[in-house]
């Protein structure tokens, strides 16, 4: 099977959100059943979503990625039904075939228990959804290295994430889809756990733990991702149907 991820632009007002989280559910998610996916996920920059700042937002002028449909297929080029689908919510979208990594899931890690939520109801707390780079003159092998050797382990020990879901894209299927080189899905106990520094860096209220902990941090992105490039928005996240 094979991954497909479409992400949906606009103006990221959390009214907005709203109205397509609803579109997405009610009318997309049985559509893209319809068509033949295995597994489906929503996640969309709703009211909910906004409680939370995002880290890294999309400059002023710049349309940021207010949702992510991801559907898993026999074969990508069966997709039609599922583009028509994603078209038919009338937004900017971009496709992406991708290979998953599910570094991290609920109940993995000491944040959160396992998932004992049912298909299509809101996830717990909040996701940060982020657009990555790999930077110019970084050999492919010597950045997946960087990416999921260091980065991963190194996030997953500095910070109190819930799930992880690394996204390498393969290529764009849409036309003008703009370059992205990864799509990582992240999600964590609270809103809070995300606008409040303390608590995104595991720092306990220690400010010279903050500062050590974002410096280690800063210091293993700046190797493996594009910061210049680095976009990020909060979301609300919705699973449909397991695999």
């Amino acid at each position: 099977m094979e991954k497909l991820i479409y992400l949906l632009w606009g103006d990221g007002s959390p009214d907005s959100g709203d109205e397509l989280r609803a579109a997405l559910l009610t009318q997309t998610v049985p559509r893209l059943a319809a068509a033949g996916g295995r597994g489906i996920s929503v996640n969309v920059h709703d009211s909910d979503a906004a409680l939370a700042p995002s880290p890294v937002p999309a400059p002023a002028g710049e349309q940021p990625h207010v949702a992510q449909a991801s559907v898993w297929f026999d074969s990508y080029d069966r997709r039609g039904a599922a583009d028509a689908a994603i078209a038919a919510l009338g937004r900017d979208f971009s496709g992406y075939l991708v290979t998953e990594s599910l570094s991290a899931d609920y109940g993995t890690t000491r944040y959160s228990g396992r998932r004992d939520w049912p298909d299509g109801a809101r996830s717990p707390g909040v996701l940060t959804v982020s657009l990555v780079h790999r930077p110019a003159g970084l050999g492919y092998e010597a950045w997946i290295e960087r990416w999921h050797g260091t980065q991963s382990p190194l996030s997953g020990r500095l910070q109190p994430r819930c799930r992880y879901v690394r996204n390498e894209v393969v290529r764009a299927v849409t036309a003008d889809a703009p370059e992205i080189h990864g799509i990582v899905e992240e999600a964590w106990p609270s809103a809070a756990h995300v606008a409040d520094p303390m608590l995104f860096f595991n720092a306990g209220g220690d400010r010279a733990r903050l500062t050590a902990n974002i410096a280690a941090m800063l210091e293993s992105v700046n190797a493996c991702l594009d910061l210049g490039r680095l976009r990020n928005s909060t979301m609300s996240e919705y699973l449909m149907s397991a695999l």
